[in-house]
């Protein structure tokens, strides 16, 4: 008798082309894997030349791109794209979805229009919140007008909801501020509206991390943290057993000379900087940075991208020159991270970078700027006590070279170092259980795995 063929399941995962944005879904992807369950990601053809250059794992899942509607050379401001996307996105994304029988849909949460667009097809859908749950839950009671919120002109007024400290206006996600602008106010809120055709909300959390914010959501739009979602290395995984754990959909090429460099360092010595992917630091920012670093004579690794002009700043030149530290355009976060030459990570607070550091046990200055970020930057200080601060001044309104110099110092020589460290190497050992066998999000894994079988 011949064998029986068992069906395969697929999902399809839509994402905008930001690296935020790819890499999570990735992750996800590796996390989810197992036999008879394949993955198609959609993202817009902006990011083809790009993906199509680096080394992304194709045996993992297959990349397919549409049309956001731009002519190619359009900057792709958030604005127009976003309202291009409104009118072209459901077309073109439908094309896709009628070349194969999908069992599931997963979109991350800036494409609100997508779980329509599974509706109309008769597929389940799932939002794969690739920011905290605590930033979840504070849209959600907003734009859902369950919680009192203040004016959120003054960014002085407080306002306390539950499993929360208290917080300041400037610590709420910056899109739901006016300050923002209409635009992104119309997107959080066509986001929560969106959640109505949403059957999974999974999050790139664990609930070790955030349990009474996942609680506090379970009778209003529950929250299923199925993350750390970073490489298996991470976790502990046998890194020569998995060797694709280092490939990510990078937008641009790695460093990876770097890592060399990190080798002859000292144990816990180097300060680590990079704010992301999108940001851009000032001129006046790197100086400040670089002069703070050269006072303290710590050796430092950063990334900055090309359009930030490094090489306009002389003191970092002088110290790159002189072998006291390495710039690179862009690297390997996690292999970085997870070096032992790393004492500390000078962030903006991304979600995936402040996910990557809880993982991997590294204090942090935070350096905030806007979406989720000034929200991440008071659990990472106030409530997961594994770092500080870094704050411009009141009066001007820039970075100063002594505020720089004593955050580097209160997370490498402080006071609190033996606290913060301890308090980092918990949050590492939850994080690993969180995702090993019989783990929190482990379970929750194979739950969403077996909803999605049955839907088959």
């Amino acid at each position: 008798m011949g064998s029986i063929d068992v069906q395969e399941t697929h999902v399809l995962m839509v994402a905008l082309p930001f690296q935020g944005h790819l890499n999570p879904m990735l992750k996800f992807a590796k996390h989810l894997a197992r036999t008879n369950l394949h993955f198609t990601l959609a993202t817009t053809e902006q990011a083809c030349d790009r993906l199509s250059s680096t080394d992304e794992p194709h045996s993992l899942v297959d990349l397919v791109f549409f049309s956001d509607g731009l002519p190619k050379e359009d900057p792709r401001d958030p604005e127009p794209l976003a309202e291009s996307l409104r009118k072209v996105g459901p077309k073109n994304l439908s094309k896709i979805i009628k070349k194969k029988r999908f069992a599931c849909i997963i979109s991350v949460p800036f494409t609100p229009w997508v779980p329509a667009v599974a509706a109309a097809h008769n597929i389940p859908c799932a939002i794969l919140w690739i920011e905290a749950c605590a930033v979840f839950s504070v849209y959600y009671r907003y734009y859902m007008k369950t919680n009192p919120f203040p004016n959120l002109k003054d960014p002085n007024q407080t306002v306390k909801l539950p499993a929360l400290p208290l917080l300041e206006v400037r610590d709420l996600p910056s899109l739901m501020l006016p300050s923002e602008g209409a635009h992104f106010n119309k997107l959080m809120a066509e986001f929560v509206d969106c959640l109505k055709d949403v059957k999974w909300v999974l999050a790139n959390s664990f609930y070790e991390l955030e349990s009474e914010i996942i609680e506090s959501m379970f009778d209003l739009k529950p929250i299923i943290p199925i993350g750390p979602l970073v490489s298996p290395f991470l976790l502990g995984a046998d890194e020569d057993k998995t060797l694709d754990d280092g490939k990510n959909l990078d937008m641009w090429k790695s460093e990876d000379h770097c890592m060399e460099w990190l080798d002859k360092q000292v144990r816990s010595s180097v300060v680590y900087i990079s704010f992301g992917s999108i940001l851009k630091s000032s001129e006046n920012q790197i100086e400040t940075i670089a002069t703070a670093l050269k006072n303290r004579g710590v050796p430092f690794l950063w990334v900055i991208r090309p359009k930030e002009q490094p090489q306009n700043v002389q003191v970092l030149q002088e110290m790159v020159k002189e072998g006291k530290g390495v710039v690179i355009d862009w690297g390997q976060q996690e292999k970085i991270l997870s070096h032992v030459a790393i004492s500390c990570f000078v962030t903006h607070c991304g979600w995936n970078s402040t996910i990557e550091t809880l993982v991997t046990g590294v204090p942090v200055v935070a350096y905030p700027s806007w979406i989720d970020q000034p929200l991440d930057a008071r659990l990472l200080v106030d409530v997961y006590g594994i770092g500080v601060r870094m704050r411009n001044d009141v009066v001007d309104g820039e970075l100063k070279v002594a505020e720089v110099e004593r955050c580097i110092e209160a997370v490498t020589e402080g006071p609190n170092v033996v606290v913060m460290r301890k308090r980092a190497a918990e949050l590492k050992n939850a994080a690993r259980l969180a995702m090993a066998s019989g783990g929190s999000s482990a379970q929750n894994l194979d739950l969403f795995i077996s909803d999605i079988k049955i839907v088959t």
